[in-house]
């Protein structure tokens, strides 16, 4: 019986090869979209899910709350680790970390370094007892417990000591900084599982007090630093809320009393080890935001369901349309005594093949598509994830629910033809579905329509972006992050020296980072005659240069009188979060009188610190006031001379000359301001690049099924086409008729469509502080350019027929 099922399904797909070739193309769109989508899911949501009691495993992160809202921190004060081991019940272990980035490392004095090595941390005995690892060489049970003791990962220690047996670099020393000697006593095989527990390098946590970090780390309850993390693993039983309440109850015994008279308090959150590859409030391990956002995986997942339905929509519209086509056949099945079970199998069965044809189509569309989006989708995607059991799995339920989706319906309507009727030619077949395929186009248009509306809108957003003022010059700027120095600022100045000479060169500044870059955030205070006021503030390490150079105006006063004295300039926003009235108000006023005073020297016009998500912030540029602890003017910012005859390449390889005549065994790298200004809307224009794409895909499946209905509608219709030329109908009065049926269900979509993008499309633009508006015309043009494009659509098919000779139209049956 399935050997005659599967002949019957070949035979009716040759038959009808148009509608096949239809069904197969919007099936194999919507699953190739499920597929990938599917594996990007599953790549994200599989991070960190092989540890052994991964669910008792918890991050613990700092949150700080006040009339700015609330700020979320990795790291936690240094005592809470010791106050965590000593004191809280239904723990069963935790392991402070420090995040260390040395300069260089070396495997001797003779050898030349490895500068900035990544993917390096500080700790003990513990992180190995709450995280397994498969220990090569070394024992899991003594390992870190000595200062200057560091333990690699497999992949580490090949790089550092090619081609050597792991038994012969155990007790071999690394040289960190130049001065930190460490001895390898263990080497572990890397995860082979995706973590983002990407540590390399384990250098005892005794060996802090040698780092520049303890520079930077007091053992008190106030001061926090993100490098300093607290991993715990709770006992089997302990609930989290009983840990979590145990954290609130230290945060509050140790926080500030006068913070909290000004409404601000502080937090300690238990994350969990699974939300680390989620959570964009904090920072993963390799320094950057979370890879994965739920929210873009909630859109993904909906984005590929509807195209998915678009495919099966296509499939039951035509071959409930078809169904006259069958209903002699049907009668006869059931003459001969097919059950109607029997019936709705076969139909079931031959949907099964067009799927499995669709499914294997969309396998090299699934390719086509990782590579499209390649910056969209994470590096670890590839279709030989689909050898996984659950995504094997997951193909499999795909393609029987797609079946079934599609196929079903259709099945049901033709096994409910009465057989005497159809023999007789007396069943009115189309009887009753009209008014569902008219559903379902409808359906498809609004869906299509909705991402037309979205491409453009999404579009004239990031213009918007890209084109705004931000009130600093980004184009012709480049700048320059020079290597970590021990010796401070001297090299520095060395190559400014050098830069200054080139002609290409307009203007130069040393400085920390970019106006966009913020250094770091500290807290303002001033004794104002309305009492004290205080305001959280970004700060900009620059030269007296920098704000010429990037030209932002000063509305008054001056610039610091030198690089090193404690002065700053203020942006409009701090000044109004300070509560002074008039910029000339403040000048000479004193910052932190009491801890590390600064005067305000001058106030600066409001640029844009940021994103143009958000609103510009409070901001402070200072000299390099820390100098004398560590040097803050780590990167060259150049202004080239557009008027230069020198093309661009040119003067770029000059500059890279200086720069390898001060810093020889280091590599430049040049950034231009403008991209970086750019990359703060990637994920704005990757959605923009995958609604394109969403957006062709849609129309275009709904284009599809509309062409087969158009042709299913004249073939049925062309005595009746013919009957009319005769009696002096015109091709366009024709077409009309033929057209118009359809226009008025594309028309009903858009009507449907308009209310729905403008409510979501509105709610999205919310999110950004400046933003265009949602104009008129982006309605118009969606709604037009669809009704355009099916009618050129349907006339193709419409106008072919009616031009043909009504002889020839009315002898057919």
């Amino acid at each position: 019986m399935f050997k005659n099922y599967i002949k019957i399904a070949w035979r009716n797909l040759r038959k009808n090869k148009i509608f096949s070739l239809i069904n197969i193309i919007s099936l194999s769109i919507g699953l190739s979209a499920s597929i990938v989508i599917g594996m990007m899911v599953y790549y994200d949501f599989t991070f960190d899910q092989f540890h052994t009691d991964g669910d008792r495993t918890y991050r613990v992160t700092s949150v700080f709350n006040s009339a700015d809202g609330p700020s979320f921190f990795a790291g936690v004060p240094q005592p809470l680790a010791q106050d965590v081991k000593e004191n809280f019940t239904g723990v069963e272990g935790s392991a402070q970390i420090f995040l260390y980035r040395p300069s260089n490392v070396s495997i001797s004095k003779d050898e030349n370094p490895i500068k900035e090595p990544t993917f390096i941390t500080l700790a003990d005995q513990d992180y190995f007892e709450i995280f397994e690892y498969q220990w090569i060489a070394g024992f899991s049970n003594q390992q870190l417990l000595n200062p200057n003791e560091v333990v690699l990962t497999q992949s580490r220690a090949n790089q550092y000591f090619p081609n050597i047996n792991p038994s012969q670099i155990m007790g071999k020393t690394l040289i960190y900084n130049d001065s930190i000697n460490a001895t390898v006593t263990g080497i572990v095989a890397d995860f082979e599982e995706r973590t983002d527990l990407v540590f390399q390098e384990f250098i005892s946590l005794a060996t802090v007090d040698q780092t520049d970090i303890n520079k930077y780390q007091t053992p008190n309850w106030i001061n926090i630093s993100s490098s300093s993390q607290l991993f715990v693993k709770l006992d089997e039983g302990t609930s989290i809320e009983n840990f979590q309440s145990q954290l609130d109850k230290t945060a509050a015994a140790h926080d500030d009393q006068e913070d909290r008279k000004k409404g601000m308090s502080r937090e300690f959150y238990a994350q969990p080890l699974a939300d680390l590859h989620f959570d964009q409030r904090f920072r993963n391990f390799d320094n950057t935001s979370s890879t994965a956002d739920k929210e873009v995986m909630l859109m993904l997942g909906g984005i590929a369901l509807f195209l998915l339905l678009l495919g099966c929509v296509n499939f039951i519209n035509l071959n409930t349309a078809q169904a006259s086509q069958r209903s002699k056949e049907i009668g006869i099945r059931k003459t001969l005594g097919s059950s109607k079970k029997q019936l709705i199998a076969q139909f079931l069965g031959e949907t099964f093949i067009l799927t499995i044809i669709a499914a294997l189509v969309s396998l090299g569309l699934s390719v086509w598509l990782i590579h499209i989006f390649s910056d969209f989708i994470a590096d670890g995607i590839s279709l030989s994830m689909l050898a996984d059991p659950y995504l094997l799995g997951f193909m499999v339920v795909l393609i029987i629910t797609v079946t079934f989706l599609a196929g079903f319906y259709p099945g049901v309507v033709l096994s409910k033809f009465k057989a005497a009727k159809v023999l007789k030619g007396e069943s009115k077949t189309d009887s009753g579905k009209n008014g569902l395929r008219k559903f379902l186009t409808v359906f498809q248009f609004t869906i299509a329509y909705i991402f037309i509306i979205a491409t453009l809108l999404v579009g004239k957003q990031i213009h918007f972006l890209l084109n705004q003022d931000l009130g600093f010059k980004t184009d012709a700027i480049v700048y320059i992050d020079t290597p970590a120095q021990v010796e401070g600022i001297e090299s520095r100045e060395l190559l400014a020296q050098k830069l200054q000479n080139l002609p290409q060169i307009n203007n130069l500044s040393l400085g920390g980072g970019t106006p966009v870059q913020v250094n770091y955030k500290t807290l303002f205070k001033i004794n104002g005659e309305n009492g004290e006021r205080e305001t959280d503030i970004d700060v900009v390490f620059g030269d007296s240069n920098f704000l010429d150079l990037y030209e932002i105006p000063l509305v008054a006063g001056r610039m610091p009188l030198n690089d090193t004295i404690n002065e700053t300039v203020l942006n409009t926003a701090a000044l109004k979060k300070l509560g002074f009235a008039t910029p000339e108000e403040a000048l000479n006023q004193t910052i932190n009188p009491d801890t590390s005073p600064l005067i305000i020297t001058g106030v600066m016009k409001d640029f844009q610190n940021g994103s143009l998500k958000y609103d510009v912030k409070p901001m402070a540029l200072t000299g390099d006031i820390y100098r004398r602890h560590f040097s803050q003017f780590s990167t060259v910012h150049i202004a080239i001379n557009n008027n230069s005859n020198d093309n661009l390449s040119t003067t770029l390889s000059n500059i890279e000359d200086r720069f390898n005549e001060v810093y020889p065994d280091d590599e430049m790298t040049i950034n231009f301001m403008d991209e970086t200004v750019a990359r703060f809307y990637e994920k704005e224009r990757s959605m923009s690049k995958l609604l394109n794409w969403v957006m062709g895909l849609s129309v275009l499946i709904s284009c599809l099924g509309l062409l087969g209905l158009v042709i299913y509608n004249t073939e049925r219709r062309v005595k009746e086409i013919g009957i009319r030329k005769v009696l002096g109908a015109t091709i366009t009065q024709l077409n009309v008729l033929l057209c118009k049926d359809f226009l008025w269900l594309i028309g009903i979509s858009f009507l449907i469509a308009t209310p729905i993008a403008y409510w979501g499309l509105n709610s999205w633009l919310q999110d950004f502080a400046n933003r265009t508006e949602l104009s008129w015309w982006i309605f118009a043009i969606s709604g037009l350019g669809m009704v355009i494009l099916a009618l050129l659509i349907m006339s193709f098919k419409t106008i072919n027929t009616a031009m043909k000779n009504p002889v020839n139209s009315l002898k057919t049956e």
